[in-house]
């Protein structure tokens, strides 16, 4: 399982081999839901209002508009298809797909490229914070975009560890989680970033989670 995602009572569930699983009773039970899917490799989901999106390792992007029983491809632009993140703000959602970040704001009817980099990278997570979106790169990162994703600045002062698997909003605090330099802190949109892992024995952070003045590792 490499991303859970939640519509209302609705819990979704990513596999790499199984498809997607919903369960409607708190996770108490799971259903496959796959009609319409070409591929059971997934890596991501996402939610917008009563639209879901699913990641690929290969077969790009698929949606749903009717809680997972039928999945169509939504690629038109997408030249990626191996889609590591997705990330829903407003009536934006974003792809992060190797090292390139697609744009949609048609509900996937169509993708527009708003990153790329030459140089060999992965976006793996997605955040905001008011107007600013974040985004988490394994070999650049972090990335700062102010105008819903157009385009994208590094902002990686103090960032000792470029492998971004994870971020995380709390207030104006930022989180970010690496591949071997654990958490790390940034107060100022990421302009400057602090180690933040005393009593954290494992510097491998694959996930983060706030909930309420709670955060998870």
């Amino acid at each position: 399982v490499y991303s859970i995602a939640a519509s209302g009572v609705n819990i979704f569930a990513a596999t790499y081999g199984g498809g997607i699983f919903l369960s409607t009773n708190n996770g108490s039970n799971w259903t496959a839901v796959n009609n319409g899917l070409t591929n059971n490799y997934f890596y991501s989901l996402a939610v917008s209002g009563t639209n879901i999106f699913a990641g690929n390792n290969g077969a790009g992007i698929f949606f749903s508009t009717n809680n997972g029983n039928s999945w169509t491809q939504v690629n038109n632009g997408l030249r990626n298809r191996i889609v590591y993140s997705l990330f829903s703000n407003g009536s934006n959602i974003y792809a992060g797909s190797g090292s390139e970040i697609f744009l949609s704001t048609n509900n996937g009817t169509s993708w527009t490229q708003s990153y790329y980099t030459p140089s060999t990278s992965f976006t793996y997570s997605f955040v905001n914070i008011g107007t600013n979106l974040f985004a988490g790169s394994f070999g650049i990162g972090v990335l700062l975009s102010t105008n819903n994703g157009t385009s994208w600045t590094s902002v990686n002062n103090g960032l000792t560890n470029l492998n971004v698997y994870s971020l995380a909003a709390s207030g104006n605090n930022l989180f970010a989680g690496t591949a071997a330099g654990g958490v790390f802190l940034s107060t100022n949109n990421g302009t400057s970033w602090t180690q933040v892992n005393n009593g954290l024995p494992n510097n491998i952070v694959w996930s983060l989670l706030v909930n309420g003045s709670n955060i998870f590792a």
